[in-house]
């Protein structure tokens, strides 16, 4: 493998990752996509090594290793599970609102939870008819006495059905826009909410993804998160955070389509040699390695200006570059290793048709890689650079 950069204790967490992963979850994948069912013994496995503690601080329970060392580990598990992956990820999402913008009382109430795995959660932003455009969300929320009243309905949600807690964005003020939508907090038996229905999906089968409806649904006017009218922007400080998730998420997907190709083309001989000796082949081969490797790359310097306390303009660009090539390379090179395996990487007796599958939703939630690409060219266009040209006729 390429060197890295990581420390000597990173190393150690990645390699008892790694090494979970191989034995108690690469055996289990297969089964995850074939049954469509929530992997509870992932759950269970997760919980038991502490693992969603890479999230959180010590203070709550967690490890306090640092946004890295979460990502790498999210890496990790995508390189066999993509399923399995999107626990921890969206484990993050949906309690970075309550890291960000939580008062004492609600952080003391959830996060210890969350840390230990006891409880999963959610993060509930899009709308049928509101996906990248936030300001169209048509979900109310009316104060009435010490109590919110919600209605509306929330669609393509991670982990609906399964979680406890759920970050809900919703308007207090209908006409105001961006400026109208507030943040709640909502546990899974609130009255008037509901699990509407859960999706079939091309990929990662084994995810719950569904429909929340809220009719007249009540919650504690103490479960709003920050105060009214901030909710976009808390969601906008959520997602530079929790895109990188996915991001690994891809370049797990990627790598692990990469190390089976490679291992497979080792093996299969055509023509009274392997595959791999084939200069095509090599070509296929070592464009994966470096794609995953510059992918690498951009992910590891947003955990590393995570840890560093950065925020602003360049984390925001910074999120959406990793966000974009990681999950842009997971799609074409997990293409390229079906290709590799010709006819046996498009069956199921293989993994690499159901890495294809679950690769291609990496382009598409957590913002969709076009949403990326304006947002690295809003912050470009931001940017003074004009330095650079000085004494340029």
């Amino acid at each position: 493998m390429a060197w890295d950069a990581l420390t000597d204790e990173q190393r150690e967490l990645r390699d008892l990752v790694r090494a979970l992963t191989r034995d108690r979850i690469a055996p289990r994948a297969a089964e995850i996509d074939a049954s469509h069912e929530f992997p509870w013994d992932v759950v269970e496995l997760f919980r038991e090594h502490e693992l969603f503690g890479l999230l959180y601080d010590e203070e709550h329970g967690g490890t306090g290793t640092g946004t890295l060392l979460a990502l790498v580990a999210i890496e990790e598990v995508a390189k066999v599970c993509a399923t399995s992956a999107l626990i921890l990820a969206v484990q993050e999402l949906g309690s970075l609102g309550l890291k960000l913008a939580g008062s004492e009382e609600q952080q003391q109430r959830y996060l210890p939870r969350l840390a230990s795995g006891e409880w999963l959660c959610a993060y509930a932003l899009t709308e049928a008819g509101s996906g990248s455009d936030s300001a169209a969300m048509r979900t109310t929320a009316r104060r009435d006495g010490d109590e919110y009243v919600l209605n509306g309905s929330k669609r393509f949600i991670t982990n609906a059905a399964v979680a406890n807690l759920y970050t809900v964005f919703a308007k207090t003020d209908p006409e105001a826009g961006h400026a109208g939508i507030s943040a709640f907090l909502v546990e899974s038996d609130a009255p008037g909410f509901v699990v509407a229905r859960l999706e079939p999906k091309m990929g990662i089968s084994g995810s719950t993804t569904g429909e929340l409806t809220f009719d007249d649904c009540r919650v504690p006017a103490e479960s709003l998160l920050g105060e009214e009218g901030e909710g976009f922007k808390i969601a906008m400080r959520i997602l530079d955070r929790s895109r990188p998730g996915v991001a690994a998420q891809g370049l797990g997907l990627a790598q692990g389509a990469t190390d089976y190709a490679l291992e497979y083309a080792r093996a299969r001989e055509t023509f009274g040699k392997p595959i791999a000796e084939h200069q095509l082949i090599q070509a296929k081969l070592a464009d994966m390695e470096t794609a995953c490797q510059a992918a690498r790359g951009l992910l590891y310097d947003f955990g590393r200006m995570v840890d560093a306390g950065i925020e602003g303009p360049e984390l925001t660009k910074a999120s959406a570059m990793a966000k974009l090539h990681c999950t842009d390379t997971a799609m074409w090179v997990t293409t390229e290793a079906v290709q590799i395996l010709g006819g046996y990487g498009y069956i199921k007796e293989y993994p690499l048709e159901r890495m294809m599958r679950d690769a291609k939703i990496t382009q598409i939630y957590e913002g969709t890689n076009e949403i990326q690409r304006l947002v690295i060219a809003r912050e470009m266009l931001r940017e003074s650079r004009a330095f650079l040209l000085a004494g340029v006729a």
